[in-house]
């Protein structure tokens, strides 16, 4: 195998992959699990649903198995809330469903692999969103507290890093948010019940677990103005402000000062408590991490969907089978844009390629994906090393192959393990590697040096 040497990452470095509860787990009303919104919202007819995923749930040794043989030095991966708090109202967590991660992050730990929690990925108990609508409520900022001190008494000492939120900047709704509207008055003030959580989750992990890290991941997939035209410049500025307005908000201390001219756009008048400002400019967030799949571009007369998005395609890129921009270079950009306006560490916790992978002879020969990763890679590595941004790890989407969130596909595949399943939920679930995985695995034995 031919290779590019190159200075490698730096020693520290974090290499890992990234799933969701909701969409790897399966298991969805066992041990005492309640439904949460994303158990209970609708699925599309053709689509998988998520009583099994890819049944993490009863193999997960066999899973950070193949992690620990792929080098892993970490593995992201969320906390269901309704495993813990059924309805979410309980006084005490279920602890089945506490043993169930501790076994998870004591697994991990026996090969050295570092826990990376979510402790909410886009998901709400069912109970909570239908008594109380959700995130619109301050109620659930204290349900979602007792969540985080429990998972913070259970697992200290064990786990250093954590994510209080994922992809807040494009979440709304029933199934993400619990909320039963998506008008902007609806959203801004969940919101604001969320920074105000998050703020408050901080604190207490500090106080908690000194030396922890404390996060949350944002979708920051790249944006470009189509043209230099000066209205598409104002247009590009503007779009992106709606997704940094969350980090903006959670990093530098509080609002940002563009978000009256939002608010005031958008008839929204937040209700706030006393000392609610105190706690966003007290309490920000350690580090920054996100998500990365593609870029898109904006223009004057660009319509964006239905959570704030620009989703008009560059001319001068390719495209994945599912019509996502494939764009390497776009991530040391994003990374330069996020060190640049934030200058704390920052960690890619998603990337990677939906492919439409070909099972054969109990592998796939999935070279569009190590062409894929190996440009990223480069670039990467270029904004480490040339632009010195402070990148502490890399987590690619999907160690093994789950339930896609954008199109809710088991064949949009993105891991280094193939599960044998299907949309229809045929299949023997056993996880095969695919080619990527042996590739993957001397990038991390060469710290990125072999790519």
């Amino acid at each position: 195998m031919l290779h590019k040497t190159l200075k490698p990452f730096p020693k520290d470095f974090l290499w890992g992959a990234s799933t969701s509860a909701y969409q790897v787990e399966g298991a969805s009303l066992e041990d005492g699990k309640g439904p949460s919104c994303q158990d209970v919202k609708v699925v599309p007819e053709g689509t998988s649903d998520l009583k099994v995923c890819a049944d993490q749930y009863h193999r997960y040794k066999e899973d950070i198995a193949l992690m620990a043989e792929m080098g892993f030095n970490v593995y992201r991966f969320s906390i269901c809330w309704t495993r813990i708090f059924p309805t979410g109202e309980e006084a005490e967590g279920n602890e089945l469903g506490l043993k169930f991660y501790e076994n998870v992050i004591d697994e991990l730990l026996k090969y050295h692999i570092e826990p990376l929690i979510t402790i909410c990925h886009d998901e709400i108990p069912a109970y909570l969103a239908d008594h109380y609508d959700g995130w619109s409520s301050r109620h659930t900022i204290n349900c979602y507290l007792k969540l985080c001190k429990t998972l913070f008494e259970r697992f200290k000492g064990k786990v250093k890093y954590w994510l209080t939120f994922n992809e807040l900047n494009v979440v709304k709704g029933y199934a993400q948010m619990g909320t039963h509207k998506i008008d902007s008055q609806t959203h801004y003030q969940a919101m604001h019940h969320v920074f105000v959580a998050s703020s408050l989750a901080t604190k207490m992990a500090h106080e908690m677990m000194p030396g922890c890290m404390v996060g949350t991941m944002y979708a920051m997939s790249g944006l470009y103005p189509l043209t230099c035209k000066p209205e598409d410049m104002m247009a590009h500025m503007n779009t992106r402000r709606l997704s940094y307005f969350y980090a903006d908000t959670m990093v530098t201390g509080g609002y940002p000062y563009y978000a009256q001219a939002l608010f005031e756009k958008e008839g929204v008048v937040l209700v706030k408590e006393p000392g609610d400002d105190d706690l966003l400019k007290e309490y920000p967030l350690d580090f920054i991490t996100f998500s990365y799949y593609r870029t898109t571009t904006v223009n004057a007369n660009t319509k964006l969907n239905i959570i704030g998005l620009a989703m008009d395609l560059n001319p001068y890129l390719e495209a994945t089978p599912w019509g996502w921009p494939i764009d390497p270079v776009g991530l040391r950009y994003v990374m330069n844009e996020l060190y640049d306006r934030y200058k704390k560490p920052i960690m890619i916790v998603e990337n990677g390629m939906g492919e439409i992978d070909h099972f054969e002879n109990d592998t796939v020969i999935d070279d569009y994906r190590i062409r894929y990763l190996k440009d990223h890679f480069k670039n990467m590595k270029d904004a480490i090393n040339i632009d010195h941004v402070d990148c502490i790890g890399y987590t690619m989407w999907g160690a093994i192959d789950l339930v896609s969130l954008s199109t809710g596909e088991m064949k949009k595949r993105y891991g280094f393990v193939y599960v044998d399943k299907n949309d229809d939920g045929s299949g023997t679930y056993n996880r095969y590697k695919k080619k990527s995985f042996d590739w993957m695995k001397e990038v991390i034995a060469t710290n990125g040096e072999k790519i």
